[in-house]
């Protein structure tokens, strides 16, 4: 037997390793060592880390203050037994409190631990609980919500997403035992929804109906049913699911979320009206909240882990930040793109590049394409973005300025001016970012007026004000702009009396004062007459 050469074993073991780490599961990997002509080189992959349960990271809010029951202590009683009202929630006693955290508790000691809300005490001024579910962080479910509650689940709740760490919400599901009377939608299931609708959002009347079982306690957002719609109910065609994670509009976004909401707006009521003899049966209680997800990293990152008390993708392909969502400093060549899970099974990692393997032309990653102009023997970028401009996208377009607190590779490099067109005479401004104004105008917009100028679709002069050009003679200044004068007087301040000695009188102050001769005459005429009579 011939000996096998260290190159040839080396290749071998680099095949295997290839192939065992491309049947570990799609997307799994982020790199493989793989053998070349060359020889060894690393081949780059689409990869996403491994779902696991959210639970142990999520922060929880509840809101407003006071609706967690034991402060003051509280009786309640249950819907099973309505009249037996011997239980009690104590915020000062841990054997009786039921404060937020007991809804991510691991129950180990096998009771069952729960949250709970102060009773309907109020009736009928509703019972309203938000329950805020926070990760500071970009995820996207992989399996079912489960929410499980005690003593019976809300006859009215919506589920609520954030994309935006909690700035936005938007609705995700709505759940009522009545869905037209409660939110004026037709009830519907998951099972109910094709390709073409898979996103919608839904109201669904399967997980609030009482059905008097203590059984029947979870409450589920539906995302395996939906991943059926396209992989089966087993997930055994999951490039098909992949395929439309990419071809569809707002597939991915949908299971994607930063934080998650529990409107809760009625609670349980036993399948009867409230009965108002005894209202301390209505509440919530929520024993156990599950997510499981997985970090969402743009398909640039097999891991995710917990640095600086948040969870934080271990980006690779040239990638950084919490999602591994922009280039890496000096891998600016090209636009930052996410991973594509095509083609199947491996994708395409879309690798942040240097502008070296590109080529000489350095565009600060603001083109993707260089040009030589031949009559004057230069390189150029070819349509700059991000509001750049120049030989290599250096400079910022008329109507811009830089960002000083920004690299030049920075997709935010370039401020847009936003003079304001009545105030500034062109929208271009300087590069600290003042525009030039009209005069009478200031401001780094051009948006305010000089002391001394008024707005009036743009500035214009004072005619009068309550400071320096004040209005004489018991006028008034409307809008810095007229001084409106008493019927005798007149000019631009009323510093003018009508009628001045003999001449100049007009018509108006004319009439004005004959009028006042008048009263004055008739006046003298009528008292002269009461003293003659006496």
């Amino acid at each position: 037997m011939g000996v096998v050469s260290t190159s040839a074993m080396l290749s071998y073991a680099l095949l295997l390793l290839h192939f065992v780490t491309l049947t570990i599961g799609q997307y799994d990997i982020c790199k493989s060592l793989v053998s070349t002509d060359d020889g060894p080189t690393w081949e780059y992959y689409a990869c996403q880390p491994k779902p696991i349960a959210m639970k142990q990271f999520m922060q929880i809010r509840v809101d407003p203050p006071g609706i967690t029951c034991g402060n003051p202590p509280e009786r309640f009683c249950t819907l099973e037994n309505p009249y037996m009202c011997s239980d009690e929630c104590d915020a000062s006693n841990p054997d009786l409190a039921h404060p937020p955290q007991l809804m991510q508790d691991r129950e180990r000691s096998g009771l069952i631990t729960y949250w709970q809300t102060v009773t309907w005490s109020r009736f009928p001024e509703p019972l309203l609980a938000n329950i805020s579910l926070a990760w500071n962080k970009s995820l996207e479910l992989t399996e079912d919500i489960q929410v499980t509650f005690e003593y019976g689940r809300p006859t009215i709740m919506v589920l609520e997403k954030s994309l935006d760490k909690g700035r936005t919400w938007h609705p995700y599901q709505f759940y009522a035992d009545d869905c037209m009377d409660a939110f004026d939608m037709p009830p519907k299931r998951v099972q109910d929804l094709s390709a073409s609708n898979v996103t919608r959002v839904i109201c669904t009347e399967q997980y609030s109906r009482w059905v008097g079982s203590k059984n029947e306690k979870v409450l589920r957002f539906e995302v395996t049913a939906r991943f059926a719609v396209f992989a089966g109910l087993n997930r055994s065609n999951m490039d098909s699911l992949y395929t439309r994670m990419e071809s569809m509009k707002g597939l991915r976004d949908f299971f994607t979320f930063t934080n998650l909401r529990l409107r809760l707006l009625r609670p349980a009521l036993g399948g009867t009206y409230v009965q108002r003899e005894n209202l301390l049966k209505y509440f919530y209680a929520i024993s156990n909240i599950e997510v499981t997800a997985r970090c969402k990293c743009n398909l640039h990152a097999g891991q995710c882990t917990v640095r600086d008390g948040s969870l934080q993708c271990d980006c690779e392909h040239n990638t950084t930040g919490q999602d591994c969502s922009r280039c890496e400093k000096g891998f600016k060549a090209k636009s930052w793109k996410p991973g594509s899970y095509l083609p199947t099974p491996n994708g395409s990692p879309n690798t942040c590049e240097s502008a070296g393997t590109l080529g000489n032309c350095e565009c600060y990653g603001h083109s993707n394409r260089c040009s030589y102009i031949d009559f004057i023997n230069i390189v150029t970028c070819v349509s700059c973005k991000h509001n750049t401009r120049g030989q290599n996208c250096q400079y910022c377009r008329l109507g811009y300025f830089r960002n000083i607190s920004a690299e030049l590779d920075d997709e935010n490099v370039c401020i847009e001016c936003n003079c304001n067109q009545l105030g500034a005479l062109h929208a271009r401004c300087n590069e600290t970012g003042f525009c030039q104004c009209k005069e009478g105008s200031s401001g780094q917009k051009c948006e305010d007026c000089q002391s001394g100028y008024s707005w009036r679709q743009g500035c214009y002069p004072n005619v009068c004000d309550d400071e320096l050009l004040l209005c004489q003679n018991g006028g008034t200044c409307f809008q810095n702009q007229k001084c409106l004068c008493l019927p005798e007087y007149s000019g631009v301040l009323c510093e003018q009396l009508l009628c001045e000695g003999e001449k100049g009188c007009s018509g108006a102050s004319v009439a004005y004062l004959s009028l006042a001769a008048m009263l004055s005459c008739l006046l003298s005429n009528t008292l002269f007459r009461v003293v003659t009579a006496c």
